[in-house]
């Protein structure tokens, strides 16, 4: 199995690869070293390769070149690509050996945020998709998706049926005894309610704004746990205030113990193509898990889950100029009111109607039957050895 991170916080492949290891494969995850990565541990094998170059072209062009090397000569009977960022070298390398190929498309990488406003770089990964996509449709070859909107898309576009397997966390994850807060967090915070934004902080997730609303918003504190690409520039933003925690990094257990203490779990995404419009981030699943009631954009899948099931509150997406490659952010104020807006409603909801509401959604919401689907679809890959 392959994924171009440092496999430190991405859930959804540790998931997977624990899913397969319990179904009895042996599983190897080969992903990337960063500086400064924490080491991790787990109940299957894992490979970081160290790489010269960490962004662009040349980023993707190295790790896929080292990843072919590895696979040409690595003792396996398939290979497991995570995203298209993976795929040119899985594909290859399954071709040239004869084994199993198998995708796990955790999003339509094509429509990433990161490639509005560039058309040259838009069509190189969709020209990869339009020759790679049609071609898991053969013999010894399956595919899995995170949404049934995207399964539709690439059914319709390339006749591929991808199974759906959502980013649903596994319901009996626990915090160790050893994952703790930091030492300040409870006197920083005090009794200000926790406004919890987890994942990663890349452009088009709302914090900003979120940023800008907590001047209007002295009761609450906002609580940034994630890194990426936009982090940096998040905490330049957030220096002056008082009421905002950014906690970078943190672990899996860590988060666990944290996400509960949140009186409101945040998912505001820009639209910003079609990756995000079709998008059901998996940090909603995870406050879903811990009682958290969410305020989310209204987009498709997200609706399904919030409204289907009551559990939180939904606002408008705002207008995105796709010219200009940015959104007309909401107005700090007016969205501070509907943040107190959402709290208080949630306030006014009896707590057997919120314990019934959360308790359907987590076992619906979850990876146990999720896994199901993933496990039958790598079976067919050795069905038709």
């Amino acid at each position: 199995m392959s994924v171009t991170n440092d496999l430190v916080t991405d859930q959804r492949v540790h998931r997977s690869c624990t899913a397969l290891a319990e179904a009895g494969y042996d599983v190897t995850l080969v992903g990337r070293r960063l500086r400064g990565s924490a080491e991790v541990r787990r109940p299957y094998r894992t490979v970081r390769m160290r790489l010269l170059f960490r962004r662009k072209a040349v980023f993707y062009a190295e790790y896929n070149l080292r990843l072919f090397l590895k696979l040409m000569f690595a003792r396996a009977d398939a290979f497991y690509a995570n995203d298209t960022d993976t795929l040119p070298a899985c594909w290859l390398a399954s071709r040239l050996r004869g084994k199993g190929l198998f995708l796990d498309a955790h999003e339509m990488f094509p429509e990433v945020p990161e490639l509005v406003g560039r058309p040259r770089v838009k069509r190189v990964w969709t020209l990869i998709e339009d020759r790679l996509f049609p071609r898991l449709k053969g013999r010894r070859c399956a595919a899995v998706t995170v949404c049934q909107s995207i399964a539709d898309i690439y059914r319709r576009r390339y006749g591929l049926a991808m199974g759906v397997v959502r980013n649903v966390p596994m319901p009996s994850a626990q915090h160790t005894a050893e994952a703790k807060l930091p030492t300040d967090f409870d006197s920083r915070v005090g009794s200000r309610r926790i406004l919890l934004y987890q994942g990663a902080v890349n452009i088009g997730r709302g914090v900003d704004w979120m940023i800008d609303a907590m001047a209007y918003l002295p009761d609450c504190e906002l609580v940034v746990a994630g890194v990426g690409d936009e982090y940096e520039a998040m905490c330049r933003r957030a220096a002056g205030h008082d009421n905002i925690l950014m906690l970078g990094r943190v672990e899996p257990d860590v988060l666990r113990r944290l996400t509960p203490r949140a009186s409101l779990g945040l998912s505001l995404l820009e639209n910003r193509g079609l990756n995000y419009y079709y998008s059901l981030p998996n940090r909603i699943a995870d406050f879903v898990q811990a009682g958290v009631p969410v305020l989310a954009t209204d987009f498709p899948e997200i609706h399904r889950v919030v409204e289907g099931y009551g559990i939180g509150t939904l606002v408008p997406a705002v207008p995105f100029d796709a010219a200009r490659g940015e959104s007309l952010p909401p107005d700090a104020r007016q969205l501070a009111a509907t943040v107190r807006a959402a709290l208080a409603s949630w306030d006014a909801v009896d707590a057997d109607e919120r314990r019934q509401r959360f308790g359907r959604a987590a076992a619906e919401l979850s990876f146990e039957r999720d896994k199901k689907t993933l496990l039958s679809a790598v079976d067919t890959i050795f069905r038709t050895n």
